[in-house]
């Protein structure tokens, strides 16, 4: 990584240092995390493996997910209201980005059944997972079975193991409750939090953020995947207190319902607020390459754009920001993958000084 000539600003593209193994905490949700997982779970050493010349160091020993479970609708509201359950959906997804294998046990996971009483809609994961909770009584049990069936290369762990719903409240006043319904919502959010309150993490997700060399946050939707996870008691402060590296990987464009017109130091700021800390992170991921002209009209239909990255107001919260090439297109904006977990563990492998000079 190179220093930009503007402000304090690092851009990607640097070689890859001397090996070192690192612990690796992504906390998120939705199709963001599982995007990620799936790039850096290629960093992830098994036993017994020997990684090509080509691999970029360093390497991952410990790679851990922890992951919102508030979502209330689809496959996975459904299995929520009528087991009792936590939602599986996005763990499920987190399991599939993991396995060592995304052939056949990957697509039986995800496969979705398109008809049959009580089965549409349903994806056998989901299924699984719901059936694994019922036989040992313990949803987090049932996650971990269902990552050793996969043979995952990381740990899963839900934000928390208390059955919650999300209140947003907005900007007019009113509130809204249940994730579906926020995410449906016009309106301005000025606060979320959880219903109840007074959930705790798992004791595993306390002990992975405390041992990580490195902590990420995003991308996701603002409020429902990333800020769901921060309002759990704790883990704000176990990722304060952790004297990992801790980044912010920016989304790539606004989202209508969470983060419509918010710019990436926008994003920040709601993050740290509803931790209730100063300052969350040492890094922000930002992409800096423009959208085509077509992919900006496809989201402005939805009166969405790309997010616009006021680096000069980043650095004024203490966080450096990283600039790389990220955006990949598709039908939709992706994150190139594998350029993000590349610098993200980039960082962590030069010990991220908290100056603004070039690391890596």
């Amino acid at each position: 990584m190179t220093q930009s000539k503007r402000s304090g600003a690092a851009t990607s593209g640097a070689e890859p240092s001397s090996c070192k193994m690192l612990r690796v905490v992504a906390i998120g949700g939705g199709t963001g995390l599982s995007t990620l997982l799936r790039g850096l779970k290629h960093y992830v050493a098994t036993p017994g493996e020997h990684f090509p010349s080509r691999q970029p160091s360093p390497i991952i020993s410990d790679l851990s997910a922890v992951v919102a479970v508030s979502d209330d609708g689809g496959s996975s509201g459904r299995l929520r209201k009528e087991l009792n359950m936590l939602p599986p959906g996005d763990i499920r997804n987190c399991i599939v980005a993991l396995s060592q294998d995304e052939a056949l046990l990957s697509r039986l996971f995800q496969h979705r059944f398109e008809k049959g009483s009580g089965l549409e809609g349903h994806s056998f994961g989901n299924l699984f997972l719901a059936a694994l909770t019922s036989i040992t009584q313990d949803f987090g049990e049932a996650v971990r079975l269902s990552a050793e069936v996969l043979l995952t290369r990381g740990h899963i762990y839900p934000a928390t193991a208390a059955n919650i719903d999300l209140e947003a409240h907005m900007e007019d006043g009113s509130r809204v409750r249940g994730e579906t319904s926020i995410t449906a919502s016009k309106g301005k959010i000025n606060e979320l939090v959880l219903v109840p309150a007074d959930v705790e993490p798992l004791p595993q997700t306390l002990e992975a953020i405390a041992q990580a060399d490195l902590i990420t946050i995003g991308p996701g939707s603002l409020f429902t995947s990333l800020i769901a996870n921060l309002l759990v008691r704790g883990i704000p402060q176990a990722i304060v207190k952790s004297r990992a590296i801790k980044v912010y990987v920016s989304n790539l464009m606004t989202q209508t319902n969470e983060s419509l017109g918010l710019t990436a130091a926008e994003h920040i700021r709601a993050l740290n607020r509803h931790a209730h800390v100063d300052r969350i992170f040492d890094y922000a991921l930002i992409n800096r390459k423009p959208a085509s002209p077509a992919l900006k009209a496809k989201y402005a239909l939805e009166g969405a754009s790309q997010i616009v990255a006021d680096l000069e107001e980043i650095e004024r919260l203490g966080v450096i920001p990283v600039l790389g090439d990220y955006l990949l297109e598709d039908k939709v904006a992706r994150h190139a993958t594998e350029r993000v977990a590349e610098d993200l563990l980039g960082l962590a492998a030069r010990g991220g000084s908290k100056t603004k000079s070039a690391v890596h």
